[in-house]
């Protein structure tokens, strides 16, 4: 009990606080008065509005007023009083809402606590969504107009859409569709009166797409025809310059003069502001007068340029014009500024990053390969060609000797801002020498690179192995290459070289191992990836041969090489069809490859289809009428098809090729007897008596047919005959006598040495015991060093004698004297195809390139090249 008295003793001294009025409460209330938008619904102000309302006297407090709807006021003490003016604005200390403001300044301004009114909504979200707008009327004139614009360029940006993606007719369709458009916006203007409004932009915008457009599809009357309205029309301003566009249009159709007119009118409309247009214009117009052979007038316009605004591209052609026109001094002086030219682009070295700053490295990371940076490259590798392609197109031209200019040529470029090309001019004054069939020129200035940088002193050892492997000296060949990989052991070039070396030796897997390396160092070498699958060729891994191939045949789309190799491959892997398919892709790219056309016919023969087999055959003998396989074949063939006398020409060609070959002369003589032409199956036969008077086979064939037609001559040739035949045998035994003696005397001597005590005889090794490489046949020597792919046409002509030798083990005997006309039917002849051109491509690719360079540019092919890129 003590303690709960104390606690109410406690209370009892605790005074309550008074809550006190808000100070800034009421600042929120809201008072209609001032809201304007609804003073459409307010009474009062309408009535104020239309009569003298407003202007009467305002009323007392004790009649409320009704301006305002009788609002309640009061004062900061709580009267009530209806108190309010005649324009409806609240007396000072009056209550709005019940809400009441201080009338002194005994307190702070402010409201006091909201009693009763509406809440903050500065937005006036509580008045709902605002009400929808006025929907456009668009069957007004003006409205349709800028539909009408609108559609008109959104036509021009399709067309220009479609032509950046190369739908030339789409653009086309789509120019002319926006003409039409306009045209139809241009009668409305008129049509509701607004002519004046015509807008000139979209109107040019129009006539200058068609223009394009027509340009683009060949279109040349008519791109020229919207040229002329546009320019025509004095309200274009600036319109004179698309006379360049017309101009060009000339050029494409060669009306040179009126090219130039058209340039030099455009050129007199161009202000001198626009300098580098000018300059532009006038390069075409030099150009266009070197295609009309005026080279003095094209001078004219370069020296021009070159004295205002000198640039590479210029500089490369006053050379090409004083080059025509035979101006030594002249070349000089121009080469000079060529070299001296500004590239306008920044140094190398700023795409190196520093390992100081790493903010500024990954910058450096990330633009070392944008499109300004592949720019500058390309820039660069061009500026390279030209000076390149100058000098060695002045070279020989400017002094005495090629040598003498040549090296003019190198002075001026070591004192350049090209110094690096130095080097690269004078190995190319090697390969100039090797051109001119210089070959010690060319070894001797190659070698001067031994004591020069590494670079270039692989690229000197590449080139120098590459020319003792094309002389077979292949000591010299590996020498050089191991010293083209000691100065760069990252060079693919030098690796293939010393691959080549080893693959002659018939080291097929240290080779290998080369052109591997050779492809972990380049990926996209091409000559390593086919020399690998030349490898795997001989290693008969077929299968990773033709991996190979197929690569190879992705990088190279139109490689006839590479197409043969996987036609053969798939021979070897016994796939005809495959082979088949492969060999027509070779035809489609090659389509005049006679040893091809040989190959494909052999194959569709041994699939049975002689009709196709024929047609390729003959068709091979139509390119090169010189392959003995290929005519042999030709004339079986109309032998087995009952057609004697169409075999009659090609074995008349085969007697030319081979005039020793009395088979030949033979065949003609039996084709004529066959189709039943005795009399002049008889003269042949008397002309082969007359060159080969030992033959026993003709002398039977004139017995035969003498005694058939009753001639007398019969017995002079029965006499030559038995005289022929007894001689034959007389030989045949001398050979079957030789051989038995030379056979009993090995024996006899093998009996000798074996009973012979004391005696001991000199055991000599064979080179290969002795770990000498054998050499290698003249077969196999030419499947690395033949040509691969022109086998078609030199190396068939020069390998037709052997082929002929060869056919005599094919070629079976005529028939004896006792052997009915027909004995010599077509089975006789063995038509079977060896593969001409298989062993012509096994050789592999060197890993240098030889530039063969037409009008100053170089046309690289996949064959035996010189310098290594």
């Amino acid at each position: 009990m003590s303690g709960s008295s104390h606690r109410e003793r406690e209370m009892e001294n605790v005074h309550l606080a008074v809550e006190e009025e808000d100070l800034y409460s009421g600042y929120n209330d809201y008072n209609p008065t001032f809201d304007s938008e609804e003073l459409e619904n307010d009474v009062g102000f309408q009535q104020a509005v239309r009569t003298s309302h407003g202007r009467r006297p305002p009323m007392t407090a004790k009649f409320p007023g009704t301006a305002i709807g009788a609002r309640p006021l009061a004062t900061s003490f709580g009267a009530r009083i209806p108190l309010a003016s005649s324009m409806g604005r609240p007396m000072t200390g009056a209550v709005q809402d019940g809400a009441a403001r201080p009338m002194t300044s005994v307190r702070a301004a402010g409201y006091t606590s909201l009693t009763r009114g509406s809440t903050f909504d500065p937005l006036g979200q509580s008045r709902g969504p605002a009400p929808p707008l006025e929907a456009k009327n668009e069957d007004t004139p003006e409205e349709k107009i800028k539909i009408l614009e609108k559609k008109v360029n959104d036509l021009i940006e399709q067309s220009c859409m479609a032509q950046s993606v190369g739908a030339l007719q789409l653009a086309l369709d789509k120019a002319k569709e926006a003409g039409r458009k306009e045209r139809t916006l241009v009668r409305q203007r008129e049509q509701s009166g607004n002519a004046d409004h015509i807008n000139l932009d979209l109107t040019y915008s129009v006539l200058l797409n068609l223009a394009n457009q027509y340009a683009n599809n060949e279109m040349s009357p008519e791109a020229l025809n919207s040229y002329q309205v546009i320019v025509k029309n004095k309200m274009f301003s600036n319109a004179g310059r698309l006379k360049v566009n017309m101009a060009n249009i000339y050029v494409k159709q060669k009306c040179y003069p009126k090219a130039i007119k058209f340039y030099r009118m455009a050129l007199d409309q161009i202000s001198n502001a626009h300098k580098e247009m000018r300059i532009k214009i006038m390069q075409n117009i030099g150009v266009v007068f070197v295609r009309m052979g005026q080279y003095s007038d094209a001078i004219t316009s370069f020296e021009h340029i070159m004295s205002e605004s000198p640039n590479i591209k210029t500089g490369f052609n006053l050379i090409l014009c004083y080059y025509a026109i035979g101006d030594r001094e002249r070349m000089k002086k121009a080469f000079q500024k060529l070299i001296s030219a500004p590239l306008g682009i920044d140094d190398e070295d700023k795409y190196i990053p520093s390992n100081d700053d790493t903010d500024s490295g990954l910058v450096i990371e990330a633009i070392k390969n944008d499109k300004l940076h592949t720019m500058e490259r390309d820039l660069k590798v061009l500026t390279e060609k030209y000076i390149m392609t100058a000098a060695k197109l002045i070279a020989p031209a400017i002094e005495t000797s090629f040598a003498t200019g040549f090296d003019w040529c190198v002075d001026m470029v070591k004192s350049s801002q090209y110094v690096e090309l130095a080097n690269d001019l004078e190995i190319n004054k090697a390969i100039t020498y090797l051109r001119q069939k210089d070959f010690n020129q060319a070894v001797e200035t190659l070698k001067t690179f031994e004591k020069k940088d590494s670079r270039v002193k692989s690229a000197a050892a590449t080139n120098l192995s590459f020319l003792y492997f094309l002389e077979k000296d292949y000591d010299q060949a590996d020498r050089y290459a191991d010293l083209a990989m000691t100065a760069d052991r990252y060079n693919p070039a030098a690796l293939i070289n010393k691959g080549n070396t080893v693959f002659v030796k018939q080291d097929y897997e240290k080779a290998a191992e080369f052109y591997k390396e050779a492809l972990r160092n380049d990926s996209s070498c091409t000559e390593a990836l086919y020399n690998l699958g030349l490898t795997y060729k001989g290693l008969k891994r077929l299968e990773e041969a033709l991996e190979c191939f197929l690569k190879l045949h992705a990088i190279l789309r139109n490689s006839a090489q590479v197409m043969y190799q996987l036609a053969h491959l798939y021979e070897l892997l016994e796939d005809p069809q495959q082979a088949i398919e492969w060999l027509n892709q070779v035809l489609s790219v090659t389509h005049t490859d006679p040893q091809a056309l040989a190959k494909l016919g052999e194959l569709y023969g041994a699939e049975g289809d002689k009709s196709q087999a024929f047609h390729c055959y003959y068709e091979s003998f139509r390119y090169f009428p010189s392959n003995i396989d290929v005519i042999e074949w030709l004339g079986a063939y109309y032998i087995e098809t009952k057609f004697c006398e169409k075999a009659i020409p090609y074995f008349e060609r085969a007697t030319l090729i081979q005039p020793t070959q009395v088979k030949w002369q033979l065949m003609v003589a039996s084709c004529y007897r066959k189709s039943g032409n005795y009399q002049k199956a008889l003269e042949t036969y008397k002309d082969i008596h007359r060159k080969f008077p030992d033959n026993v086979e003709c002398l039977r064939f004139l017995v035969r047919l003498c005694t058939d037609m009753g001639l007398k001559e019969v017995q002079e040739y029965a006499t030559k005959l038995k005289k022929a035949e007894k001689m034959k045998e007389i030989r045949e035994q001398r050979v079957k006598s030789g051989r038995e003696g030379s056979a009993r005397s090995r024996r006899e001597g093998r009996e000798g040495s074996a009973g012979s005590a004391g005696v001991s005889t000199p055991v000599l090794s064979s080179p290969k015991k002795a770990g000498v490489i054998p050499e290698m046949d003249v077969k196999a020597e030419s499947k690395l060093l033949s040509p691969l792919l022109d086998s078609g046409r030199d190396s068939g002509r020069s390998s037709s004698s052997t082929k002929g030798e060869r056919l005599s083990a094919k070629m079976r005997s005529l028939p004896g004297s006792n052997e009915p006309y027909e004995a010599s039917s077509p089975k006789e002849i063995d038509a079977s195809y060896v593969d001409p051109l298989g062993p012509q491509m096994e050789r592999p690719k060197t890993g240098a390139k030889w530039r063969v360079e037409d009008d100053g540019f170089a046309d690289e092919e996949l064959g035996d090249d010189l310098l290594p890129e």
